[in-house]
């Protein structure tokens, strides 16, 4: 584990945090088990095949709600990875937006695209979690999950190389990772966050009654994010 590179990551005063979007309805099994599951750990069917639409199971007698896999253009997709292998990869991981103002995005996309939906903001301590997850975390310079507007004019090719282990972080030089703090779009963790209360420092979360009793006394409103 390298303490400076955490440090390096996080020194930014817009850096200290680390948010997970979801679910209200994905709250429940969060706080039982005190863990984020990505979906594989969750239940590797779930990654048999791409998921055109998002898909609940029950998961330690709560639901878990898996979002859908959005089309990506066949136009940024590298030539020796398949929709199928990239879509298995990301399900292996939880996935955290490093800044207030990427979350930001997520939940304006999505609440104008499933109005109807009510969701929750997990605000999460980044260096003592990613100290204590080094080993299993990677970054992206780039929204992975996403098909960029306008495919043709894409600088890079979405493949399982454009996932940097954070020990490489500095010392891998390509276009498709990045290379300092500001260039960090996303932090995920291979498998799973256990512990998350020991992390958590705010819910964001319109509907008390998605959250544990033990965790209210984090709540804030999401409409305050």
């Amino acid at each position: 584990m390298n303490d400076f590179i955490v440090k390096k990551i996080t020194n930014s005063s817009k850096r200290k945090s680390l948010f997970h979007f979801t679910r209200a309805r994905n709250l429940p099994s969060i706080s039982h088990v005190d863990a984020l599951y990505s979906c594989n750990q969750a239940n590797p069917h779930l990654s048999d095949e791409r998921r055109e639409v998002r898909r609940e199971i029950q998961f330690h007698g709560h639901v878990f709600v898996a979002n859908a896999h959005l089309k990506i253009a066949d136009q940024v997709m590298d030539a020796n990875t398949t929709h199928l292998e990239f879509h298995k990869y990301v399900d292996k991981h939880v996935f955290f937006w490093p800044t207030h103002l990427d979350c930001q995005k997520m939940l304006a996309i999505y609440s104008k695209r499933e109005p109807n939906e009510v969701f929750a903001i997990l605000q999460l301590d980044a260096q003592s979690l990613m100290t204590d997850f080094y080993d299993m975390i990677k970054l992206t310079k780039y929204d992975s999950g996403s098909s960029p507007r306008y495919p043709a004019r894409t600088s890079y090719k979405k493949s399982l190389q454009m996932f940097l282990p954070i020990d490489q972080f500095e010392i891998v030089k390509r276009n498709d990772v990045p290379s300092k703090p500001s260039e960090i779009r996303e932090v995920l963790v291979e498998g799973k966050v256990t512990n998350v209360t020991h992390y958590l420092q705010t819910v964001y979360c319109d509907n008390r009654s998605w959250i544990n009793e033990n965790w209210r006394k984090y709540t804030q409103s999401l409409q305050g994010f």
